[in-house]
């Protein structure tokens, strides 16, 4: 405590000693108050002044003015505490909450400013553009670690909290010691969460995954929505959620179609007869993506890449720019070269061949005796 505040609440005091104890200090924390709402005021306007140009420190200074208020009414009410004509135990328990709210307001301050700091720099960075690799990198890796610092600020916050009991800060050294076994206790039951919060650390600096990254999980299709400190969400094509633990893109393997680039490959398949025009459906394929405007125009192939005993199969490989814009683009190829075949080559698809053999008519050997022209010497 500034020691000068406290003398100059002790000077007040005795210009005050015609006045009854309840009226001396209810009037000290008034004046208290009012000369925190004056400091209020004065700073913030000289923030103002020399701080326009930095972005963050305005951003600040504007999410944090009421908490900076009542870090200064604290502040300054403590010094007018300790002059004020008080019992030593009121006195004692006031200065105490007082100094729990001073070190929670800390804490307050500086998650306030983590967030400011984390929005200012994602702003450089926009998820919902076609090319965002980079930027789903940057905030997937910020948010991450954004998380884990929270964790670390409220711990450091509520250790400060409990150190402002005198007797943690007296037996802190036994209370450790004796707290040992309990901590280890604690440790194994809280294994679950310090892994996930270990996989996010690793998470944030390898990325196996990224915000809305294209991902087949548990043999679902679907993007990354959400990455918190213990879980991920990910939003399946049919709009369900499907909540799966941080370790478990650690521990697992899954498929991330969007690892290095959000291009894929759209590959079409079509099962069709012996007798289908292959030229004739690349001519249909180069028509058809000539007119649409998911095609990239980097890949296009088509190839018959198996035979089987009652079809051919026939596989149209496109590329496209995104997993949406692939998805899309092999349900129009697919329709397309389904109708074209239907009208211009019904034969082409598949058909199930049956071959029918007459029976033999067999003679019994009883016809055979009886039969005109078999008897010797007629």
């Amino acid at each position: 405590m500034d020691a000068q505040l406290v003398t100059y609440f002790a000077e007040i005091r005795r210009t005050l000693d015609w006045a009854p104890d309840w009226l001396i200090s209810t009037l000290l924390i008034a004046i208290a108050a009012l000369a925190a709402f004056v400091a209020h005021v004065t700073i913030l306007a000289a923030i103002r002044r020399t701080a326009g140009r930095f972005s963050f420190v305005r951003t600040l200074v504007e999410r944090v003015r009421g908490p900076m208020l009542l870090a200064l009414f604290i502040f300054a009410t403590t010094a007018a505490l300790q002059a004020a004509p008080l019992l030593p135990e009121l006195r004692t328990m006031l200065t105490q909450v007082l100094a729990i709210a001073f070190v929670l307001l800390i804490g307050w301050v500086a998650l306030v400013a983590l967030n400011v700091a984390v929005d200012l720099y994602l702003r450089r960075y926009r998820i919902d553009t076609e090319d965002n690799l980079l930027a789903r990198k940057h905030t997937t890796q910020v948010r991450v670690l954004a998380r884990a610092a929270q964790v670390l600020v409220i711990v450091v916050t509520v250790g400060g909290v409990l150190m402002t009991f005198e007797p943690v800060r007296q037996y802190g050294a036994s209370i450790l010691a004796s707290a040992g076994i309990a901590g280890i206790v604690a440790g194994l039951a809280a294994r679950p969460v310090i892994s996930n919060l270990f996989a996010g650390i690793q998470l944030a600096i390898a990325q196996p995954i990224r915000l809305d990254d294209a991902v087949v999980v548990e043999g679902e299709w679907g993007r990354i929505e959400e990455i918190t400190a213990t879980y991920v969400v990910v939003r399946i094509w049919d709009l369900r959620r499907l909540v799966v633990p941080l370790s478990y893109f650690i521990e697992r393997p899954f498929e991330n179609w969007t690892r290095e680039t959000a291009a894929l490959l759209a590959p079409v398949l079509l099962y069709l007869d012996y007798t289908a025009p292959i030229d004739a459906i690349r001519k249909k394929v180069d028509e058809i993506v000539q007119e649409t405007k998911l095609w990239d125009g980097l890949v296009k192939a088509v190839q018959v890449t198996d035979a089987r005993a009652d079809a051919i199969e026939v596989r149209v490989l496109l590329s496209a720019r995104n997993s949406g814009d692939a998805f899309s683009l092999r349900c129009e190829v697919r329709e397309k070269l389904i109708a074209f075949l239907q009208e211009e080559y019904p034969h082409a698809l598949p058909r199930r061949r049956n071959e029918v053999i007459a029976p033999v008519a067999v003679e019994s050997k009883e016809a055979t005796r009886t039969a005109p022209g078999k008897h010797a010497g007629g």
